[in-house]
């Protein structure tokens, strides 16, 4: 087997950890395996940087940027790579340059084009262990780039699509993926095994083990990902393609955000063209909203109700500055949260929905806002009962059994 694992940077916190981790990928290499190992950079080593380089300018330069950034993960790579050796595993460490990854031309947030598989194939065909620096690539221009948040789970599961790698274990300092937030909901169960979807579903619903990008590239090239932790040696959670499951639970988690805000716009003109003004001039300022809902209007009025981020709550008073001819009144609540149920089990089976305003009704929490999918309920709550909602609908849908 190929296994491609990538170490975050609290795994290589300091020298200890690399030395942790290089026995860890010599106990895979023992079973038989191929090995290659994306690497971060070590925890705090990157934010160090960043100080260093605001230190001159508060803008730096991007290209200049990607540069100086770039060297956490190939430091790491390097120490990972000469601890191998020493313990008598052959091992190479490559940047991303060396590796073959070739990302687009934007620079601190790029995205990888391809990866050509000759280098880290050759360095395996001749039994070497591969130890990649992650985060980074080569522009056509022969320039550095890094490719963002989460970058090197991203490089991680790339270099197993790119090398036809039997599977892509991403070590964290977690134990893998909950039903919901253990230090919410202590009988919150860790999963075997998870969808792409019903991942990306809790991801971008505020679960934080792994970031969207990496998972809908794991969709994309079809990538078993495994995440576990690197600090013992339980086996992880599975996410993997919805027909590789053989039982789908009716719903698999409850995810929270808490970092949301209501804004409700009422005394709308109803007429045609409104909802595109205004949601057209919160997108040209890059405003992210999220949920959306607009009541039928009378006399000549409607009510649209959407969320954002609270961080954007300043930006989008700026922005509805420009519509005060068109609204009547508008509201701005900030301490509201989100509430999700996910599960692909919901595709086949009714009633789904109703159990989790029931168990709201009973806890004495009113919905203000609902948004479905296929595979997701989500409901917009008073935060102050946020953490109630999510232990009652454990409860409900029975995610401690």
């Amino acid at each position: 087997m190929l296994i491609v694992q990538k170490f975050g940077g609290t795994s290589v916190g300091d020298l200890e950890r690399i030395a942790n981790v290089a026995k860890r990928v010599a106990k895979t290499r023992d079973e038989g395996h191929d090995v290659i190992v994306v690497v971060s950079a070590m925890s705090g080593e990157t934010n160090k940087l960043i100080e260093y380089a605001h230190f001159f300018s508060k803008t730096p330069d991007r290209e200049a940027m990607d540069l100086l950034l770039s060297s956490g993960e190939r430091v790491t790579s390097a120490l990972l790579s000469i601890a191998l050796n020493e313990m008598g595993y052959p091992a190479t460490a490559m940047t991303g340059r060396q590796a073959g990854i070739y990302t687009d031309t934007t620079h601190t947030s790029a995205r990888i084009d391809h990866i050509d598989p000759k280098p880290m194939g050759n360095a395996l065909s001749s039994g070497k262990i591969v130890v990649v620096a992650g985060f980074q690539g080569i522009n056509q221009d022969g320039r550095v780039t890094t490719l963002g948040r989460g970058g090197s789970d991203l490089t991680a599961v790339a270099i197993a699509g790119a090398m036809g790698a039997d599977l892509c274990e991403i070590y964290t300092d977690v134990d893998g993926v909950y039903t919901t937030d253990p230090r919410i909901e202590p009988k919150a169960k860790k999963m075997d095994q998870i969808s792409y979807d019903e991942m990306l579903e809790l991801a971008s619903l505020g679960a934080k083990v792994l970031q969207n990008r990496s998972v809908e590239l794991a969709k994309k090239m079809g990538v078993n990902l495994v995440t576990r932790s690197s600090f013992n040696d339980n086996p992880g959670t599975l996410i993997t393609k919805e027909e590789n499951i053989m039982e789908k639970p009716l719903v698999s988690g409850i995810a929270l955000d808490k970092n949301q805000s209501r804004i409700s716009l009422k005394g709308v003109e109803d007429r045609p063209g409104i909802a595109s003004e205004i949601f057209n001039a919160l997108a040209d300022e890059a405003i992210n909203v999220d949920m959306i809902v607009q009541t039928i209007g009378a006399d000549g009025k409607t009510e649209i109700d959407f969320t954002v981020p609270q961080s954007e709550i300043e930006r989008v008073k700026t922005v509805m500055e420009k519509f005060n001819s068109s609204i009547g009144e508008i509201e701005y609540k900030e301490d509201v949260a989100k509430v999700s149920i996910v599960g692909v089990g919901m595709k086949s089976h009714s009633g789904v929905a109703a159990k989790a305003f029931t168990t709201m009704a009973k806890e004495g929490i009113n919905i203000e806002m609902i948004s479905t999918s296929e595979i997701k309920v989500s409901m917009i709550i008073d935060e102050k009962y946020s953490e109630l909602a999510v232990r009652a609908l454990h409860e409900a849908y029975e995610l401690d059994k």
